[in-house]
């Protein structure tokens, strides 16, 4: 059956295909099912939560570059009460079969440990990644995710309050990211989802002023793929742990290569912003694009070795 070639296991999550909406994409999944039946997902990464309600960013926090899209969005968020509360448990009645992954971020150590701990609780969660690499906001997220100490210390912490496995998100804003993904191995990372945006700037021409009220922030889109590509090989050469790729995901190819990198799974972000169907396309297209190139079963690639 086709669905047994595109399955794939990670600690934690049972997936039908490796395709997987990344954080901040689907928000917490209301938007998107009405675009399309969840259920079709291998998963769902829901937006990145903190402690307590965000507002986020002044507008504008979105715009479209020549090479991807620049957001700022800046955490808004409903905090982890109202998730648990109310998100979850909606997934959970709709969705009951559909594997969750939550995203708890914070600005303190203590923060994420609180986040992780009560998100973790919700029977609706499957998993949990821990963004330390979001690259627009002041404090917290990069300047954690830049530090092997900090985050082999804090991932330490998150494990030991969450009940369910933990993946450590990756910023790629850094000189080598293998000291950091090694860091979160040291710290009890079930796994690695790799790689968050890169910290970019567009400028208006005509006002001569940043085209975000951040002046900067992450970009995504295709061309940091062969970016998240490089690292994802870096990492898979000196760790076996599981590994989800992101990063400039928009087609069935896009996800081969990055499995072939040593991907085990695969997010898909901005492609969603140009179309809301980009994920169950890219589903739909894997089986022939497999075929085309002499795939029997996705799991074939994780042998792949150069």
């Amino acid at each position: 059956m086709q669905n047994e070639r595109l399955a794939v296991e990670l600690p934690g999550l049972k997936l039908k295909n490796p395709v997987i909406p990344s954080s901040g994409c689907c928000w917490y999944g209301q938007e998107i099912a009405k675009q399309y039946n969840l259920n079709v997902l291998g998963s769902l990464v829901l937006k990145s939560t903190t402690a307590q309600p965000r507002k986020g960013n002044p507008s504008p926090r979105t715009c479209e570059t020549t090479a991807g899209w620049l957001n700022a969005n800046g955490l808004n968020n409903v905090g982890v009460d109202d998730l648990v509360a109310e998100k979850l448990p909606w997934l959970g009645v709709n969705y009951p079969n559909l594997p969750v992954i939550g995203s708890a971020a914070g600005f303190s150590e203590e923060e994420y440990v609180q986040v992780v701990n009560k998100m973790s609780q919700s029977p609706f969660i499957n998993v949990i990644e821990l963004n330390v690499s979001c690259p627009n906001v002041k404090h917290g997220g990069l300047a954690m995710g830049t530090d092997p100490e900090v985050i082999e210390r804090l991932t330490r912490a998150c494990v030991a309050v969450s009940k369910v496995p933990l993946y450590v998100k990756l910023t790629p804003n850094i000189t080598d990211i293998v000291p950091i993904a090694q860091a979160a191995e040291r710290g009890g990372a079930a796994g690695l989802t790799m790689i968050n945006t890169l910290t970019g700037l567009a400028i208006n021409l005509r006002t001569r002023k940043p085209m975000l009220s951040n002046v900067t922030g992450g970009l995504s889109g295709h061309a940091i793929k062969p970016i998240a590509l490089r690292m994802i090989h870096q990492v898979r050469a000196v760790s076996d742990i599981p590994i989800i790729g992101v990063g400039g995901v928009e087609s069935a190819e896009d996800v081969l290569e990055m499995m072939m990198a040593g991907a085990n799974a695969v997010e898909v972000g901005s492609a969603s912003f140009h179309d809301p169907l980009a994920c169950p396309k890219i589903i739909a297209d894997l089986p022939t694009v497999m075929d085309h190139y002499g795939i029997n079963k996705l799991t074939d690639l994780w042998e792949v070795k150069f």
